[in-house]
């Protein structure tokens, strides 16, 4: 069904109605412009549905059963394993069991009209959205076209992959039954999140990583903890061994993997997390020039580089500047308010701190991941820093042997912190690895999107006896260190 006001036209057109999308309508039309939002799916997108949201559901009871074993008193009153039933159905009420009746009524409680179907590009400032009983609905946008559309789950060209019918990220988080054995091929932040969901809730997983390291884009140390926890939970991680094919003659019989090794696996199910891809192939970009498929390029006003008049804005993955839904919603952030800018004919300010200008995606991008431990940072690692030709000063902690609040929060408490300094004497990146750790991101965010001294961060006292009082320990390390 198509729910659209009286006429075509409109300031603004947002293709996506993900937390991306929602953004940039919510700030736009609170300027005072007219907008339409088109979706193709459910209104809330990936994050909501099969992404942020639901795996985190998933997780929590996993991280707070894990959290209760770690402390004398405490685990002597786990006595049972995790219910998955009753997991599932919390999942299920945060995805509003995958009905977004109450997000469409939020699209048009903020004044915005909401288009359902499938939207392409149909030229400059133009949109033609195929509906889902195949009417074709033509709209045009006077200031801007905002294209919102997310990522979709990247799969291998691996012989067999069709027949095997193996699970996504969507698989992974909406399955309402456990596999007995369950295999997941990759090494990043999907991977291992669901890697331990899955286990927590019952199944023998077996984690296959093509690399040397899972998050291989955070400190080492990091990867090595998460590789150790998983390992310590039952998960089966083997490093360095890539899926050469797949085998399922029967789709409610076994999947068996051809491993690069010669060996092969049987499993229930199989769940790649070997990345993302641009969801542009089908928009309608060759009608204004673009390549579809593709990532769309911006600049740092999230104008879409290569098209003409200033109408064309990207936020979020399709960009892919960072595939991290806080950062997309911080991309709609600034779009939206370079969109009502040029729409009033104001003049924008381009410093680095503008609220016109997406610095964020590159200097102090915050990414945190849900395993047991957790692993969290921000910023450049040591590695990053170095490739950049920065001058810098590396200081680490182990968490449990120095932090009293960390030692009151788990038995045993295992941990690591690392701060990379510059030659200024400011944070350029903290990464952190460790049972709550993630609820300490936003103060090392602050500090390094701030540009912080360290020498102005002593006056930040961290409160005692919380996990906070890491910050102390660093400084005191930093202040330590040999120059």
């Amino acid at each position: 069904m198509t729910e659209a006001r009286n006429g075509t036209d409109y300031d603004v057109i947002v293709i996506g109605a993900g937390p991306v999308g929602q953004s940039v309508a919510e700030r736009t039309r609170a300027a005072g412009l007219t907008v339409a939002v088109v979706e193709r799916e459910l209104v809330g997108g990936e994050c909501s549905y099969w992404g942020c949201v639901p795996s985190k559901a998933l997780l929590r009871p996993v991280l707070a059963i894990a959290d209760a074993r770690r402390i004398d008193g405490a685990r002597d009153a786990v006595t049972g394993a995790v219910s998955a039933q009753g997991v599932f159905g919390r999942r299920d009420r945060y995805v509003s069991d995958w009905d977004d009746s109450g997000q469409a009524d939020w699209v048009r409680g903020i004044g915005a009209d909401l288009v359902r179907g499938h939207g392409r590009l149909a030229g400059p400032r133009r949109v033609a959205v195929t509906t889902p009983v195949g009417d074709v609905v033509g709209l045009e946008a006077r200031r801007a076209v905002a294209v919102c559309i997310g990522s979709r789950a990247a799969l291998p060209d691996l012989p067999g992959i069709d027949e095997a019918a193996p699970w996504t990220n969507r698989e992974g988080t909406q399955s309402a039954a456990v596999p007995q054995r369950l295999v997941v091929v990759g090494g990043g932040g999907v991977a291992v999140e669901l890697a331990t969901a899955w286990r927590g809730l019952g199944a023998a997983v077996t984690m296959l990583v093509r690399g040397p390291a899972v998050l291989p884009r955070m400190e080492p140390f990091v990867g090595e903890f998460v590789v150790q926890g998983l390992r310590d939970s039952g998960v089966d991680v083997r490093l360095g061994l890539s899926v050469t094919g797949l085998q399922r003659p029967r789709p409610d019989g076994p999947v068996t993997l051809r491993l690069a090794d010669g060996t092969e696996l049987q499993a229930d199910e199989v769940l790649f997390a070997t990345g993302r891809e641009p969801a542009t192939g089908d928009i309608g970009a060759e009608s204004i020039g673009l390549t579809p498929g593709t990532w769309f390029e911006t600049d740092d006003t999230l104008l879409v580089r290569g098209v003409d008049g200033e109408w064309l804005y990207a936020a979020g993955d399709a960009n892919h500047r960072a595939l991290l839904t806080h950062q997309g919603k911080y991309q709609a952030r600034v779009a939206a308010a370079a969109i009502v800018a040029r729409a009033a004919g104001e003049p924008m300010d381009t410093a680095p701190w503008s609220p016109f200008v997406a610095t964020a995606d590159t200097l102090a991008v915050p990414q945190a991941f849900f395993t047991d431990p957790e692993a969290g940072s921000v910023g450049l690692t040591a590695q990053a820093a170095a490739e950049r030709g920065l001058r810098t000063r590396v200081v680490d902690v182990e968490i449990g042997q120095v932090v009293t609040g960390a030692k009151l929060y788990a038995d045993g408490y295992r941990g690591r912190a690392r701060m990379v300094v510059d030659d200024r004497g400011c944070l350029l990146g903290v990464s952190m690895v460790g049972p709550g750790i993630a609820e300490l991101l936003h103060a090392a965010t602050v500090a390094v999107a701030g540009q912080v001294p360290v020498d102005r961060l002593w006056h930040a006292v961290p409160c005692f006896p919380t996990v906070s009082e890491l910050w102390l320990r660093l400084l005191e390390a930093y202040r330590d260190a040999p120059v």
